[in-house]
C-alpha cells in the first residue's frame, strides 16, 4: 500500500501540473497533446524494462512503472477539464474581482473538478494495475509476487485468493475515497436529489 500511495501521489501531482500547463499553453498542447494520448495506450508493463535499466531491481523501478501507468490519465483529464470549462466562468470570476491565482483557485480549478475526479479514478485504476504487474515481474514482497508464487506452486486457491484481495482493495478504495469525493462534489454543485 505504501508503494501505491507514493506512486499515485506523484502521478496526481505531476499529472495536474502537466494538464494545467498543456491547457494554458497552445505550444505544449500542439506538440505534446497527441503524444500523451498515444502514450496512454501503451500498457504500463512496457515501462518495466526501461525502469529496470534506469533504476535497477529496486523500489524506484516499481514506482516509475506506477507513475508512468497513471500520470497520463490524470494529465489528460486535467487538460480536458480546463479546456471544456465554459468561458463564462472565467469572465464571471474576473467581473467579480478574481484575477491570477485567485481566479484559478476559486473559479477555474473548482469548475474543472468533475473532469479531474474522473481522471483521478482512472489514474488510480491504472496505478493499481501497474503496481501488481510490476510486482509480478520484479521479485519483491507484494500481491503480484504472491500471485506469481501461487502460479509457480500450482496453488489455485492462492491465485484466486490474491485475485479476490486485489479486487476487494480496489473496491474499498473506490468506495472510501472516490465515492466520498463524488458525493461531496455533487452536493457542493447542487447535483444531489432533494430529500
Amino acid at each position: 500500500m505504501k508503494r501505491i500511495a507514493v506512486g499515485y501521489a506523484l502521478s496526481v501531482a505531476i499529472g495536474v501540473l502537466l494538464g494545467l500547463l498543456m491547457a494554458t499553453s497552445d505550444f505544449l498542447e500542439q506538440t505534446l497533446g497527441g503524444h500523451f494520448v498515444s502514450l496512454q495506450s501503451l500498457p504500463s508493463i512496457c515501462w518495466l524494462p526501461m525502469a529496470v535499466l534506469w533504476f535497477g531491481l529496486s523500489e524506484k523501478a516499481i514506482l516509475f512503472v506506477i507513475v508512468m501507468g497513471s500520470v497520463l490519465s490524470v494529465t489528460i483529464s486535467m487538460e480536458t477539464g480546463r479546456k471544456q470549462m465554459p468561458k463564462i466562468y472565467a469572465m464571471a470570476g474576473r467581473n467579480l474581482g478574481a484575477h491570477g491565482l485567485k481566479l484559478f483557485l476559486f473559479v477555474l480549478f473548482p469548475a474543472s473538478l468533475p473532469y479531474l475526479l474522473t481522471g483521478l479514478k482512472q489514474g488510480w485504476a491504472f496505478a493499481w494495475r501497474s503496481l501488481i504487474a510490476g510486482e509480478m515481474i520484479f521479485v519483491s514482497l507484494g500481491l503480484g509476487q504472491l500471485l506469481m508464487m501461487g502460479r509457480d506452486l500450482n496453488d489455485m486457491s492462492q491465485v484466486l485468493a490474491v485475485m479476490i484481495l486485489i479486487i476487494a482493495i480496489g473496491y474499498i478504495v473506490d468506495g472510501l475515497m472516490f465515492k466520498t469525493m463524488e458525493r461531496r462534489l455533487q452536493h457542493r454543485w447542487g447535483l444531489t436529489p432533494a430529500t
